[in-house]
């Protein structure tokens, strides 16, 4: 019977400051009608993972609006203190005046791995012309992005293959993670492996059993592009028990190497910058 490795990696963790969480449950609950439920704090999150064997955590929190990237990213280099075995995904804007300095000063610390774009809260295109200073400040410093640009589980005019695939004409190697697999357009976006050497997926969100979300290309392209995809989770803002969705993919009877490289190696060949 497959199994998961005894230790394995979450890369699509959030955490945010406690009244920033209490303000997103408040959001999800009141536009979409989601009931989050693993209301815990960034150290409960982390003690939670911890109890059920994720070695290194990737977290990740974005600035939703301008004016509050240096400060979440000032919370960020705390947390990574605080905490061993913690990577993050940084907080930046394009709209604040002094993005860049920002960038850089989160770049600094070895475990930041880049940044994170929610294209669909912060409601700007991936190929907006003011973020390419920070797409090649990135890969000058060797680190990554991970982008929610994708049209699931809702989406507006900001996501979409499209706009990504526009992104990537202009930076074919661009260092990134594409969070749920790309849904909804998981075979456009999919189609994208073969040519970008560097583009990762994330599984979050996109193996839960009776969703309309689900990814559905089945088992052989899951296979073919075993070394090209991250298990997340998205905790602790989910809606579902966390355990449905490695359930689901256990249950899927994919290859040991398959399970053994989603879960943990592909994880840490990304942290330790071996790509």
């Amino acid at each position: 019977m497959k199994k998961l490795p005894a230790t394995i990696v979450d890369f699509h963790v959030h955490l945010f400051p406690d009244r920033l969480f209490e303000k997103i449950w408040s959001y999800f609950g009141k536009d979409y009608g989601w009931d989050v439920r693993h209301r815990l704090y960034y150290r409960e999150s982390v003690d939670y993972l911890r109890k059920r064997g994720v070695g290194p955590i990737v977290y990740s929190n974005y600035a939703h609006r301008e004016g509050v990237a240096r400060t979440l990213n000032d919370w960020n280099l705390g947390v990574l203190e605080e905490i061993p075995d913690l990577y993050c995904f940084a907080a930046y804007h394009p709209g604040d005046d002094d993005a860049l300095d920002i960038a850089r000063r989160a770049l600094d610390h070895p475990r930041v791995l880049g940044f994170k774009l929610q294209l669909l809260v912060q409601r700007f295109y991936p190929h907006d012309e003011r973020l390419f200073p920070m797409y090649e400040l990135v890969m000058e410093r060797g680190k990554r992005l991970l982008f929610h640009v994708g049209t699931g589980p809702v989406g507006n005019e900001f996501v979409g293959y499209e706009h990504f695939a526009r992104l990537l004409d202009r930076y074919p190697d661009l260092p990134a993670n594409v969070a749920h697999m790309g849904a909804l357009e998981y075979r456009d976006f999919m189609g994208l492996l073969d040519e970008h050497p560097l583009l990762y997926f994330d599984t979050s969100f996109s193996f839960l059993p009776g969703l309309p979300i689900r990814f559905d290309l089945g088992n052989d392209v899951l296979e073919r592009y075993r070394d090209r995809i991250v298990y997340g989770s998205d905790f602790p803002n989910i809606i579902f028990p966390r355990e449905d969705e490695i359930d689901c993919l256990l249950g899927m009877d994919l290859s040991q190497e398959f399970y053994d490289a989603v879960f943990l190696e592909n994880g840490l060949r990304i942290i330790r910058g071996n790509l």
